[in-house]
């Protein structure tokens, strides 16, 4: 398929592009200039000969490297990752549980997951740290110094690194990165977790 294409063939490269970053539209159907400019790009990450049309290599390719879409991606229904396994240290007491594997941060309370939120991570020169950590401090109204940057319901657990709220994320999701912090894109639901949150509570960041 190639530009011009329509169709359920068209809606699922689509949707298979975005889970891997490269497609950022919503899914359509119709294989227009977005999808051309986001297949050329894959097939250049690849070394696969770049033509912006999908043939059976390039095909081969996206399909060893994604999943079968759900009917929640192929409608456009983002804003749901699929939680991965908790890891065993968030199932006692209060914990936000960040799992680097499904891009998610939950607030689980003895056992209980009382919230989840899709989030994103730092990139590969500023990556977001893994391990046990807690909570040092709490700044509603933040301001990054270093970057400049606002950082509304920042909750730092290691050094610089914060769970906040993100504009950034919430405009262009995975498109970008952080510098390092766990961004969130739900306005409402980083609000509601800063008041729930207290300073000493666990942070995990794992891979499930």
């Amino acid at each position: 398929m190639g530009p011009g294409s329509r169709g359920a063939d068209v809606r699922k490269v689509q949707a298979r592009l975005r889970q891997i970053d490269w497609f950022e539209q919503d899914v359509t159907g119709y294989y227009g200039e977005a999808t051309t400019a986001a297949v050329r790009g894959f097939q250049a990450k690849r070394e696969i000969a770049v033509t912006g049309a999908v043939d059976q290599t390039t095909l081969d390719r996206l399909l060893g490297m994604t999943t079968e879409p759900t009917s929640a991606e192929l409608a456009n229904q983002l804003g749901a990752n699929v939680p991965g396994p908790l890891d065993p240290r968030c199932l006692t007491g209060r914990a936000l549980c960040v799992d680097k594997s499904t891009r998610t941060l939950r607030w689980v309370v003895d056992g209980s997951v009382l919230k989840t939120v899709d989030v994103r991570f730092g990139s590969e020169y500023t990556p977001t740290r893994e391990g046990a950590f807690s909570v040092t401090y709490k700044s509603r109204d933040h301001v990054s110094s270093l970057y400049d940057t606002s950082m509304p319901f920042a909750m730092f657990f290691s050094g610089g690194q914060a769970v906040h709220y993100s504009s950034d994320f919430a405009a262009v999701g995975y498109g970008g990165a952080s510098h390092g912090c766990v961004n969130v894109r739900d306005y409402d639901a980083v609000a509601w977790l800063f008041d729930q949150v207290r300073v000493g509570d666990p942070v995990i960041v794992y891979w499930s």
